[in-house]
Protein backbone atom coordinates (compact mmCIF):
# COMPACT_ATOMS: atom_id res chain seq x y z
CA UNK A 1 0.00 0.00 0.00
CA UNK A 2 1.20 3.69 -1.11
CA UNK A 3 0.96 6.51 1.14
CA UNK A 4 -2.48 7.89 2.54
CA UNK A 5 -2.68 11.15 3.35
CA UNK A 6 -6.12 12.26 5.61
CA UNK A 7 -6.27 16.15 6.19
CA UNK A 8 -8.64 17.03 9.36
CA UNK A 9 -9.61 20.58 9.31
CA UNK A 10 -8.93 22.92 12.12
CA UNK A 11 -12.72 23.99 11.74
CA UNK A 12 -13.59 20.50 12.37
CA UNK A 13 -12.20 19.92 15.32
CA UNK A 14 -14.84 19.04 18.16
CA UNK A 15 -14.96 22.21 20.84
CA UNK A 16 -15.22 22.02 24.50
CA UNK A 17 -13.90 23.32 27.70
CA UNK A 18 -16.23 25.80 29.90
CA UNK A 19 -15.99 29.15 28.19
CA UNK A 20 -17.17 30.93 31.29
CA UNK A 21 -14.70 29.76 33.34
CA UNK A 22 -12.01 30.96 31.20
CA UNK A 23 -11.21 27.42 29.68
CA UNK A 24 -11.74 26.35 25.53
CA UNK A 25 -10.63 23.50 24.27
CA UNK A 26 -10.74 22.11 20.79
CA UNK A 27 -10.68 18.51 19.89
CA UNK A 28 -9.00 16.71 17.33
CA UNK A 29 -9.88 13.03 18.24
CA UNK A 30 -13.33 11.68 19.71
CA UNK A 31 -12.56 12.78 23.66
CA UNK A 32 -15.51 12.78 26.40
CA UNK A 33 -18.83 13.45 25.43
CA UNK A 34 -17.69 14.15 21.96
CA UNK A 35 -17.74 10.53 21.03
CA UNK A 36 -17.37 9.54 17.72
CA UNK A 37 -16.35 5.68 17.10
CA UNK A 38 -14.60 6.43 13.52
CA UNK A 39 -12.26 8.84 15.51
CA UNK A 40 -10.96 7.26 18.37
CA UNK A 41 -7.12 7.38 17.35
CA UNK A 42 -3.94 7.34 15.03
CA UNK A 43 -1.10 5.40 15.72
CA UNK A 44 -0.49 5.88 19.30
CA UNK A 45 -1.81 8.79 19.29
CA UNK A 46 -5.48 8.93 21.26
CA UNK A 47 -6.07 12.91 21.83
CA UNK A 48 -4.19 16.11 20.49
CA UNK A 49 -6.26 18.96 21.99
CA UNK A 50 -5.46 22.95 21.76
CA UNK A 51 -5.93 24.46 25.00
CA UNK A 52 -6.67 28.05 25.78
CA UNK A 53 -6.91 29.29 29.40
CA UNK A 54 -7.51 32.62 31.04
CA UNK A 55 -5.50 34.04 32.95
CA UNK A 56 -6.29 32.78 36.85
CA UNK A 57 -8.13 29.64 34.58
CA UNK A 58 -7.38 25.95 34.69
CA UNK A 59 -7.80 22.35 35.74
CA UNK A 60 -8.05 21.67 39.09
CA UNK A 61 -6.63 18.01 40.17
CA UNK A 62 -7.59 15.31 38.17
CA UNK A 63 -6.16 11.59 37.03
CA UNK A 64 -4.13 9.77 34.48
CA UNK A 65 -3.40 6.03 34.07
CA UNK A 66 -1.63 4.29 31.09
CA UNK A 67 -1.02 7.32 29.49
CA UNK A 68 1.86 9.00 28.13
CA UNK A 69 1.22 13.03 27.97
CA UNK A 70 3.55 15.42 25.96
CA UNK A 71 2.49 18.91 26.13
CA UNK A 72 3.73 22.04 23.85
CA UNK A 73 3.32 26.07 25.33
CA UNK A 74 2.34 28.03 22.06
CA UNK A 75 2.13 31.36 23.98
CA UNK A 76 1.98 32.03 27.72
CA UNK A 77 2.92 29.64 31.14
CA UNK A 78 1.84 26.80 32.16
CA UNK A 79 1.44 26.42 35.64
CA UNK A 80 1.79 22.04 36.39
CA UNK A 81 1.72 20.20 39.91
CA UNK A 82 1.24 16.33 40.19
CA UNK A 83 1.14 13.70 42.90
CA UNK A 84 4.69 12.38 42.42
CA UNK A 85 5.76 16.16 43.90
CA UNK A 86 6.67 17.70 40.65
CA UNK A 87 5.80 20.87 40.05
CA UNK A 88 7.10 23.74 36.72
CA UNK A 89 6.03 26.17 34.65
CA UNK A 90 6.33 25.74 30.74
CA UNK A 91 7.29 28.31 28.50
CA UNK A 92 7.32 28.33 24.44
CA UNK A 93 9.95 25.92 23.17
CA UNK A 94 9.77 23.53 26.05
CA UNK A 95 8.13 19.70 25.82
CA UNK A 96 6.61 18.25 28.86
CA UNK A 97 6.16 14.69 29.03
CA UNK A 98 3.85 12.98 31.96
CA UNK A 99 4.05 9.41 31.91
CA UNK A 100 0.59 8.49 34.30
CA UNK A 101 1.98 4.49 33.91
CA UNK A 102 -0.19 3.13 36.63
CA UNK A 103 -1.67 6.46 37.79
CA UNK A 104 -1.01 10.22 38.61
CA UNK A 105 -3.02 13.12 39.80
CA UNK A 106 -1.98 16.42 38.50
CA UNK A 107 -2.70 20.02 38.16
CA UNK A 108 -2.68 22.38 34.85
CA UNK A 109 -2.79 25.94 35.41
CA UNK A 110 -2.64 29.21 34.04
CA UNK A 111 -0.95 31.53 36.52
CA UNK A 112 0.48 34.04 34.59
CA UNK A 113 -0.88 37.34 33.80
CA UNK A 114 -1.53 36.67 30.04
CA UNK A 115 -3.75 33.90 28.15
CA UNK A 116 -1.95 30.63 27.87
CA UNK A 117 -2.46 28.44 24.88
CA UNK A 118 -1.33 25.26 24.26
CA UNK A 119 -1.40 21.33 22.84
CA UNK A 120 -1.38 18.42 24.59
CA UNK A 121 -0.96 15.02 22.90
CA UNK A 122 -2.10 12.08 24.35
CA UNK A 123 -0.21 8.43 23.85
CA UNK A 124 -0.83 5.27 24.55
CA UNK A 125 1.35 3.16 25.54
CA UNK A 126 2.62 -0.37 24.33
CA UNK A 127 2.39 -1.67 28.19
CA UNK A 128 0.43 -0.90 30.74
CA UNK A 129 1.45 -0.19 34.45
CA UNK A 130 4.29 0.85 35.56
CA UNK A 131 5.45 4.31 38.02
CA UNK A 132 4.89 7.39 36.57
CA UNK A 133 7.62 9.55 35.78
CA UNK A 134 7.61 13.06 34.37
CA UNK A 135 9.86 15.84 32.85
CA UNK A 136 10.79 19.11 30.62
CA UNK A 137 13.08 19.44 27.99
CA UNK A 138 13.77 22.97 27.87
CA UNK A 139 13.87 24.78 24.74
CA UNK A 140 14.47 21.95 22.58
CA UNK A 141 15.97 22.32 19.30
CA UNK A 142 14.22 21.37 15.59
CA UNK A 143 17.19 19.05 14.92
CA UNK A 144 16.43 16.51 18.06
CA UNK A 145 13.43 14.80 17.96
CA UNK A 146 11.88 13.96 21.45
CA UNK A 147 11.50 10.51 21.94
CA UNK A 148 8.35 8.84 23.63
CA UNK A 149 9.75 4.84 23.93
CA UNK A 150 6.67 3.92 26.02
CA UNK A 151 4.93 4.73 22.65
CA UNK A 152 6.95 3.68 20.21
CA UNK A 153 7.02 7.11 18.69
CA UNK A 154 9.18 10.76 18.23
CA UNK A 155 8.15 13.94 18.44
CA UNK A 156 9.55 16.40 15.75
CA UNK A 157 9.45 20.06 16.25
CA UNK A 158 9.75 22.13 13.11
CA UNK A 159 10.39 25.62 12.64
CA UNK A 160 10.84 26.92 9.36
CA UNK A 161 11.13 30.09 7.45
CA UNK A 162 8.57 30.64 4.15
CA UNK A 163 9.71 28.62 1.67
CA UNK A 164 11.73 26.31 3.76
CA UNK A 165 10.77 22.70 3.89
CA UNK A 166 11.39 19.59 5.91
CA UNK A 167 11.26 15.95 5.68
CA UNK A 168 8.40 14.31 7.29
CA UNK A 169 10.23 10.83 8.28
CA UNK A 170 9.82 7.68 6.42
CA UNK A 171 7.31 5.63 9.09
CA UNK A 172 4.49 3.58 8.99
CA UNK A 173 2.68 6.43 10.84
CA UNK A 174 3.33 9.87 11.14
CA UNK A 175 0.47 12.90 12.37
CA UNK A 176 1.67 16.35 11.54
CA UNK A 177 -0.31 19.19 13.61
CA UNK A 178 0.26 22.96 11.93
CA UNK A 179 0.81 24.85 15.42
CA UNK A 180 1.34 28.36 13.63
CA UNK A 181 1.52 29.86 9.53
CA UNK A 182 1.24 27.76 6.75
CA UNK A 183 2.53 24.77 5.10
CA UNK A 184 1.92 22.38 2.37
CA UNK A 185 1.91 18.70 2.16
CA UNK A 186 1.68 16.59 -1.04
CA UNK A 187 -0.57 19.58 -2.88
CA UNK A 188 -2.56 20.10 0.49
CA UNK A 189 -2.14 23.47 2.31
CA UNK A 190 -2.51 23.18 5.89
CA UNK A 191 -2.91 25.84 8.51
CA UNK A 192 -3.36 26.71 12.14
CA UNK A 193 -5.04 23.88 13.62
CA UNK A 194 -5.40 21.84 10.83
CA UNK A 195 -3.82 18.18 10.91
CA UNK A 196 -2.27 15.18 8.24
CA UNK A 197 -2.64 11.73 9.51
CA UNK A 198 0.18 9.99 7.14
CA UNK A 199 -0.22 5.86 6.67
CA UNK A 200 2.90 4.14 4.76
CA UNK A 201 5.23 8.17 4.60
CA UNK A 202 7.63 8.24 2.22
CA UNK A 203 9.26 10.35 0.35
CA UNK A 204 6.81 13.83 1.70
CA UNK A 205 8.25 17.09 2.58
CA UNK A 206 6.83 20.05 4.74
CA UNK A 207 7.02 23.34 2.84
CA UNK A 208 6.33 26.61 4.55
CA UNK A 209 3.77 29.16 2.60
CA UNK A 210 2.67 32.44 3.52
CA UNK A 211 4.76 35.28 4.68
CA UNK A 212 5.59 34.26 8.95
CA UNK A 213 7.27 31.56 10.45
CA UNK A 214 5.75 27.92 10.14
CA UNK A 215 5.46 25.72 13.19
CA UNK A 216 3.97 22.21 13.21
CA UNK A 217 4.46 18.92 15.09
CA UNK A 218 5.34 15.60 13.52
CA UNK A 219 4.79 12.79 15.23
CA UNK A 220 7.15 9.84 13.94
CA UNK A 221 5.32 6.45 15.05
CA UNK A 222 5.53 2.65 14.57
CA UNK A 223 2.46 1.90 14.08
Amino acid sequence: MGCVIDVRRSIDRYRGGEPGTGVETFHAFSFGPHYDPDNLRFGAVLACNEERLAPGAGFDEHPHSHTEIVTWVVEGELTHRDTTGHESVVRPGDVQHLSAAGGVRHVERNDAGAPLVFIQMWLSPLAPGGDPSYEVVRGIADSTPYAVPAAGALLHVRRLAPGERTAIPDAPCAYVHVVRGEVHVDGETLTPGDAARIMTAEGLEAVAGGEGEAELLVWEMTG
